[in-house]
């Protein structure tokens, strides 16, 4: 389990050249991070020094993400690191929040009290715009319905000194690669797909909106430290195969949890095959298979991107650190995967799961086995997965010999850009006049239907139907709400051949269409460029500054009767007893993400709303009582209820409950809301098999217990009419087993309970919450 080091020699370009470069770069005194800040300066110096203090010290070689990430400890050399077992507190270089979460980080932030961030921090308007008629009305419908939001966010940007990107810009992660991201940079985002900018060769983390706060705030951000599942490439890609090949392959091997508590990091000499854009898809869908994050090494087609990007001088500086930005030669891995991108077939994943893999060769026959419409209702291209240049071009090239050939797409067909760069580029070069030819249309530059932002009218809800996008969750009625609806996950340029075809089991690698003159003709495999021939054409300036002057004079508004935005209360400390009498709310049977805690779509409206947005609830949960969603029972008064409306009566009658729930609980994005939602609605634990690694988080965050069974054979004892009490929590500490006892019909069970809690989390929970402890130490 060694990493491979081929791809560090084709780092380092052309030797004269790129020496000579380099050192007219040296003679500067510094890098500015991004051009929007140009006060804050790339500092590779300090993160050699730490590493070196690291490597020193664990007297091993390190894998490019222990660089990375250890290298911006906060006390690199009294940190206890031990991959999988120590907590690690780390000084983050930025923070990224995409407005659905940016509301929450911030209304958070405002609590603190805090007159500035501490760390250049962005939000990116992406998530509200919902995709109807086309891009141009789409965003200015949104641009009226959210108004009130947008213009909070605004201000609050402009007073606490965070950079607004307004809606039309793109989408959060396409505007961090192309701004942002830069080799060895420690970034973490308000949206579980911020691994996208491990393309470039950063790692970037997943997080609440709490965890932001703490990195906004100046405070050292607390991350278990993780292990490093390698990825070793080989061979090369070429035909159908894609980027998004190798993660959805990747995430058949690994399930959706297979990668908790660990970082991806892909090495081998096949990297080199993968444009940089492409190695964003691949860490992008890390998410998928619970990954920390996934990372590539510094190659030069990240210093290509970042000179066609307006970054050269990072690249140059880049050039000069290389050694520091790939593994070390001889580091080990905890786990290694082996792909042969020789042998590597176009895939397809799903339906309702996105590790559910298929060659594509094999999906026709294992649909029609497990009776899965074969008419593919929908085509959808774009997302934060798959929306570059590239991916826009590899599309329109097969759309192209459609067109060619008198066809145009007998599905219905959708194209989101990922940015407003990509938008102005790829109108400007023709693709986006080929992709509407053949029957598309192109959305508004944001998430839409990826993220349920989708008024979807062709079928009726609960409707079985086939669609096939190129993004990269495909959860139960994720997409456009209905539960019937089977998404299926692959690349844009298969989503494509797909969509022209109008059927589930054409491959295009061995299938014939027919011409509209009646001749048989098969698809060639696309070809496009990496990046644009010419510079990529900004568009509309869609980026608002911080005043230069700061924003102490300026005011941050919130209408006290607002439907949309409600300002924070603490929440309630801990009593200094144990938890007594709990009842089970409801005990969860089988998946539960956050989708299912806290649905998106609709819902997103709310969610700088803590009260209204808790209507939400649990409401897609699978009641093992009755196989019921939204249906439980309320054990005071006997009758059936709303999820959410059990909870607030059993509130309002003084009475605290508890979640049973199965493996990997809180699969999914990043959502604090399905922490903040239980919380304020007076649940004290939630007990499941196994946590995703954010949501666990984010439940400690807000004040809450997360807990697992021991034996998870236990969470058959448990009956959903039962109550539970926690029993040890005046001797809370780490390591130590909660002891739990349930009641039902008068006899008691007893088994016990672990948990992850550190003597730092231990404090959010006795002081109520990981914001009211940070109030405490000011």
């Amino acid at each position: 389990m060694y990493c491979h080091i081929g791809i560090r020699i084709l780092a380092l370009g052309q030797g004269a050249r790129r020496m000579h470069v380099s050192a007219a770069f040296s003679a500067k005194a510094k890098v500015s991070m991004s051009r929007f800040e140009p006060s804050n300066h790339v500092n590779y110096q300090q993160l050699n020094e730490n590493v070196n203090i690291v490597r020193k010290r664990l007297n091993r070689p390190l894998t490019l993400s222990e660089k990375i990430v250890y290298g911006h400890l906060d006390d690199p050399v009294g940190q206890d690191i031990a991959r999988g077992r120590t907590y690690l507190r780390l000084r983050p270089d930025r923070v990224a929040m995409q407005d659905a979460t940016a509301q929450m980080a911030m209304l958070q932030f405002i609590s603190s009290g805090l007159p500035k961030v501490a760390v250049p921090s962005t939000i990116h308007c992406d998530h509200l715009i919902e995709a109807q008629i086309g891009g141009a009305k789409d965003l200015a419908r949104a641009k009226d319905i959210n108004a009130e939001v947008y213009n909070f966010l605004a201000s609050a940007g402009a007073k606490y000194g965070v950079g607004f990107w307004k809606p039309g810009s793109g989408i959060i992660h396409q505007i961090i690669l192309e701004n942002y991201a830069y080799p060895g940079v420690l970034l973490i985002g308000t949206d579980s797909h911020t691994p996208n900018g491990g393309g470039l060769g950063s790692v970037c983390i997943g997080v609440g909106g709490a965890d932001a706060v703490d990195v906004m705030a100046g405070i050292p951000w607390e991350l278990k430290c993780p292990n490093v599942i390698g990825v070793k490439l080989t061979g090369k890609l070429s035909g159908w195969t894609s980027p998004k090949d190798v993660i959805l392959k990747v995430a058949g091997i690994l399930t959706v949890k297979g990668g908790t508590g660990a970082i991806v990091e892909y090495h081998g000499p096949g990297v080199d095959s993968i444009s940089c854009t492409g190695m964003a898809t691949i860490c992008n869908m890390g998410a998928e298979i619970g990954a920390t994050t996934s990372v590539f090494p510094y190659n030069h087609r990240m210093k290509t991107y970042l000179e066609k990007t307006g970054r050269g001088e990072i690249a140059a500086l880049a050039d000069e650190y290389a050694d520091l930005l790939v593994p070390d030669q001889g580091c080990q891995y905890d786990s290694v995967i082996e792909i042969n991108l020789d042998e590597l077939k176009p895939h397809i994943n799903g339906p309702f799961t996105p590790d559910l893999a298929h060659p594509i060769s094999d999906i026709g026959t294992t649909a029609v086995k497990n009776g899965w419409p074969l008419e593919v209702k929908v085509g959808l291209i774009g997302s934060c997965t798959n929306s570059s240049y590239e991916d826009m071009g590899r599309s329109a090239s097969v759309a192209k010999q459609a067109l060619d050939k008198g066809l145009k797409c007998k599905a219905a067909f959708t194209i989101t850009p990922g940015s407003e760069q990509i938008r102005a580029t790829i109108e400007r070069d023709g693709y986006a006049k080929i992709l509407n030819d053949v029957g598309g249309m192109v959305l508004a530059n944001a998430c839409g239907p990826c993220i349920g932002q989708w008024d979807r009218r062709d079928v009726k809800k609960g409707e079985k139907n086939t669609i096939v996008t190129s993004y990269n969750r495909n959860f139960t009625a994720r997409n456009d709400a209905n539960p019937a609806t089977h998404a299926f996950v692959a690349s844009p340029e298969i989503v494509t051949a797909l969509a022209i075809a109008g059927t589930l089991d054409f491959n295009p690698e061995v299938d014939y269409l027919i011409a509209a003159n009646g001749e048989k003709f098969k698809l060639e495999p696309p070809n496009a460029d990496e990046l644009p021939k010419k510079d990529f054409d900004p568009g509309q300036d869609t980026y608002q500054h911080p005043p230069a002057e700061g924003g102490a004079k300026l005011k941050v508004e919130v209408s006290p009767t607002s439907t949309r935005l409600q300002l924070l209360d603490p929440f309630d400390k801990w009593n200094g007893g144990d938890l007594e009498d709990m009842q089970v709310l409801i005990k969860v049977k089988g998946k539960c993400t956050t989708d299912h805690i806290s649905a998106a779509g609709p819902w997103l409206k709310f969610r700088g709303h803590l009260d209204n947005i808790s209507n939400n609830m649990l409401i897609g949960a699978v009641n093992i009582e009755n196989d019921g969603i939204n249906k439980i029972k309320n054990q005071l008064t006997g009758e059936y209820g709303g999820v959410p409306d059990v909870a607030r009566h059993y509130k309002a009658n003084g009475l605290s409950w508890v979640v049973v729930g199965d493996d990997n609980y809180g699969e999914g994005s990043s959502r604090e809301h399905a922490a903040l939602e239980p919380r304020h609605l007076g649940g004290r634990a939630i007990i499941v098999k196994s946590f995703a690694r954010i949501h666990e988080t984010n439940l400690k965050k807000q004040g809450l217990l997360p807990l697992t069974f021991q034996d998870p054979a236990d969470y058959d004892k448990i009956r959903p009419d039962d109550k539970i009490s926690i029993k040890g929590l005046k001797t809370f500490a780490p390591g130590k087993v909660c002891e739990n006892v349930t009641h039902s019909d008068g006899t008691k069970v007893e088994f016990q309970l672990n948990h992850t809690f550190n003597e730092t989390q231990i404090e959010w929970f006795q002081a109520g919450s990981a914001l009211n402890r940070m109030k405490e130490l000011q």
